[in-house]
């Protein structure tokens, strides 16, 4: 279990991050909600161990982290798919998947990467720029997956994608949850999507965490209204 607890962080004196708790389970879609500019993509970053946080704590099945290196990070099981993609456009679809898998050793595509993705099997020797927005997205979904990670985090993976493909990335995000056991935590803007995978919640507003709790109650609790602009 990813448990993250009274996280602090800030910018050229500005408080991003003020005590923000959370947790994402195994086998569980935690959704993190929020307008921009609230702190999500910050708190991302603390957790991969881009930014050191300037107080709390983050522990990985009962291991502090919040010293760790990105790369230590992911050979604990941390994947992380960033906000924007960023494959490597002038690199092949196999060349940016074997990428992923550098942290483990071997870099073989594994046969569920295949079929959780059939469109980058067919795909393997264009360039990773010459991919739709949905395409890259998926390639970037696939190349995380390469580390074999127990923890995924996800940043805005619908941003800027045609409706057919966020349906298929829920339908593989669930699967992911469900069926390999993964941890998952969905940091997403839309309300529809997010609430139709999560298993828990949880909302941020100026860096706290201002409402959380499961799934089912995102409707009751009005949580549309929180993150809508």
């Amino acid at each position: 279990m990813l448990v993250v607890e009274n996280l602090h962080q800030y910018y050229s004196g500005s408080h991003i991050l003020r005590g923000v708790s959370i947790r994402a389970k195994p086998g569980e879609v935690t959704a993190l909600l929020g307008r921009n500019g609230v702190g999500k993509t910050t708190l991302l970053r603390c957790l991969m161990g881009l930014v050191a946080p300037r107080q709390g704590t983050i522990a990985w099945n009962g291991e502090r982290v919040d010293a760790k290196r990105p790369e230590e990070r992911v050979r604990r099981g941390f994947g992380y798919v960033p906000q924007g993609r960023e494959i490597f456009p002038r690199l092949t679809v196999e060349e940016n998947l074997r990428i992923g898998a550098a942290s483990r050793g071997n870099d073989e595509v594994p046969m569920w990467i295949d079929e959780l993705f059939p469109v980058l099997r067919s795909m393997r020797a264009r360039r990773g720029g010459d991919l739709s927005g949905g395409q890259q997205q998926q390639l970037a979904l696939g190349r995380a997956l390469m580390g074999a990670p127990k923890l995924l985090i996800l940043d805005e993976p619908t941003e800027g994608i045609q409706p057919s493909i966020i349906e298929e990335i829920g339908r593989v995000i669930r699967r992911l949850a469900s069926e390999r056991g993964l941890a998952i935590l969905l940091v997403e803007q839309y309300y529809d999507f997010a609430k139709k995978l999560a298993d828990t919640y949880a909302v941020m507003s100026r860096g706290e965490i201002v409402a959380s709790g499961p799934a089912g109650e995102m409707d009751a609790k009005d949580v549309r209204a929180l993150i809508a602009v």
